[in-house]
């Protein structure tokens, strides 16, 4: 039997065992949507948000919180155009996402129809891959290789237009068994003697320090990592998308690197002997200034991607594979270690460390709000974040035990990705709590998702950090700008309460210390979706921070 191309689209995400698909229909993708209609089962669900953004972000939270593929839908033009911040932050993010668009017929592509865009040129650079079907019967080798591509190797995001005439032809499905794209091949197995040499350096280091990129949680290499330390009793550090591959309340864990890192985390790393990186591109937000950036230490850097090793900093020894499996093999050639003077020497920085000191401001500041959640949730809830001073102070404070419970847009730094991710992260993972922890700023760039959050039943607490500012602007003007606040005071702010009850969702304000735990208590049990309104100090700052250029171990906000 002949089926349409809408139809082999269906047949071949219920192949590929899609369960979720976010999206809004329109004119050129409306064949697929009528498509859906016809059926009388579907395998998947069909989220209907209420901008495109916002369903991107929600599949690629849905994408972080699951270890699947996210897929979104959005029509032609301006449907498509309002994918590309996503495609760009889970490109950053190495994200696995498949993105379908609506086009204009074959015939009239490239002759400035109305909602006509070459989507495919202009996501082209943030995209791991991307196809225009031209004939109906390469499409289901092309949705065969976008999610091979998707999911494989570094995961990233690919972008399938579909032009409308494709959608309505139809020819006979055959769904392939293996997508055998041409130059795509990645290397899974480290290279044995890279490994054996690899374990003598680790061996024979005086100082050595792990640094644990977000690779780690997309190869699934949590419980390899956790083994390594056991046996050598190397400290770990965690780059911001490394957060959540090892436990925040291991002993041996320092902290997160980097510019807005943890004092201990930054000293340690600047004085060690030994890195080895997991999974971990050493961008600038890492490194700080390159030339200053660990000059005592040698590298040891395994990551799937080649073009990531020595790409900013030289690798002494460079192990190109996939993670789960080069520690995997590493851990054959360790032995028992235990590193007391570097320990003790670690110590020492922890005294210095503001972040091991008590939380001594009475108010209702960052870090009681997170240390609140953290006794209510103990480690269980997946923390997703949107993008400001709150992030920093959640990737500092929030406790999180386990992978994929921290969710945030790293690379990009995307305002707006963290509600609409928080929504991806429930739908996919629906029997664990989520709170997403967002700013006055970002949460109002995608804030008509309250209507996908709330109609769709989604018990998700908001705790809305609300100082009237963008806030991590408004902290650089202060600290590089003599406090020339320019366009950061958020004038004109709603009752985000009133907002929240007009669309049907229950809303809380919170402006003292006293009255935050219990609220979070009576949010958590009522089971549906609820927003905490915390008016925080305007000027609390995020401490400690490295000044642009500056070393990481040159720090501002430490005693």
């Amino acid at each position: 039997m002949k089926l349409t191309g809408t139809e082999i689209i269906v047949e071949c995400l219920k192949q590929e065992k899609a369960k979720v698909l976010f999206g809004i229909p329109g004119a050129a993708i409306m064949p697929l949507y009528d498509t859906f209609g016809k059926y009388e089962e579907i395998p998947f669900k069909n989220i209907l948000c209420r901008h495109e953004q916002g369903a991107i972000h929600a599949a690629d939270g849905y994408a972080r919180a699951t270890g699947e593929v996210g897929v979104c839908i959005a029509t032609s033009g301006p449907g498509a155009t309002n994918l590309i911040t996503g495609l760009a932050n889970a490109h950053m993010d190495s994200v696995p996402l498949v993105a379908i668009t609506g086009q204009v017929p074959t015939e009239m592509v490239g002759n400035d129809a109305f909602q006509e865009v070459d989507i495919t040129g202009i996501t082209l650079p943030i995209t791991k891959h991307n196809y225009i079907a031209r004939k109906i019967e390469e499409l289901p080798l092309i949705i065969k290789e976008a999610f091979y591509i998707a999911k494989t190797g570094r995961p990233g995001p690919v972008l399938i237009d579909l032009p409308k005439d494709i959608q309505l032809s139809k020819c006979n499905f055959n769904y392939p068994e293996r997508a055998n794209r041409r130059g795509y091949n990645p290397s899974y197995k480290g290279h044995l003697k890279q490994i054996k040499s690899a374990a003598i350096k680790i061996m024979n280091a005086r100082k050595p320090i792990i640094v644990a990129g977000g690779g780690v949680i997309k190869s699934k290499a949590s419980a390899e990592l956790i083994k390594i330390v056991s046996k050598t009793n190397i400290p770990v550090v965690n780059t911001f998308m490394g957060l959540s591959s090892f436990p925040k309340n291991h002993p041996l864990f320092l902290g997160m690197l980097g510019m807005y890192g943890q004092y201990t985390a930054n000293q340690s790393v600047s004085n060690a002997d030994l890195i080895l990186a997991l999974g971990t591109r050493f961008d600038d937000r890492i490194t700080g200034n390159l030339s200053k950036f660990c000059p005592q230490a040698e590298v040891i850097h395994i990551d799937i991607d080649p073009a990531e090793i020595g790409k900013n900093i030289y690798a002494k020894i460079p192990i190109v594979g996939d993670l789960k499996n080069v520690l995997q093999q590493l851990n054959n050639y360790l032995e028992e270690k235990e590193p007391v003077e570097w320990l003790n020497e670690i110590k020492g920085f922890k005294e210095k460390d503001p972040m091991y000191k008590e939380n001594d401001n009475f108010l209702l500041n960052s870090r009681f709000i997170m240390e609140s959640i953290n006794e209510l949730f103990r480690g269980e809830a997946i923390i997703v974040t949107d993008v400001g001073q709150h992030q920093m102070w959640a990737a500092h404070y929030t406790q999180v035990n386990f992978p994929r419970h921290f969710i945030s847009s790293g690379g990009l730094g995307a305002m707006g990705f963290g509600f609409p991710a928080a929504i991806g992260a429930k739908i996919g993972c629906p029997n664990k709590p989520v709170v997403c922890i967002t700013g006055d700023g970002g949460f109002q760039m995608n804030i008509q998702e309250l209507a996908t959050a709330i109609y769709n039943r989604l018990s998700i607490i908001v705790i809305l950090m609300n100082n009237g500012y963008l806030g991590m602007v408004r902290q650089l003007q202060e600290l590089f700008c003599d406090k020339r606040y320019v366009s950061t005071e958020l004038a004109g702010n709603p009752d985000f309460v009133k907002v929240v009850e007009g669309y049907g969702g229950t809303g809380y304000r919170v402006g003292k210390r006293e009255e935050l735990i219990p609220i979070l208590h009576e949010a958590h049990s009522k089971n549906e979706f609820v927003l905490i309104d915390c008016h925080i100090p305007q000027e609390e700052n995020i401490f400690p921070l490295v000044k642009p250029d500056s070393s990481i171990n040159q720090m501002i906000g430490v005693d």
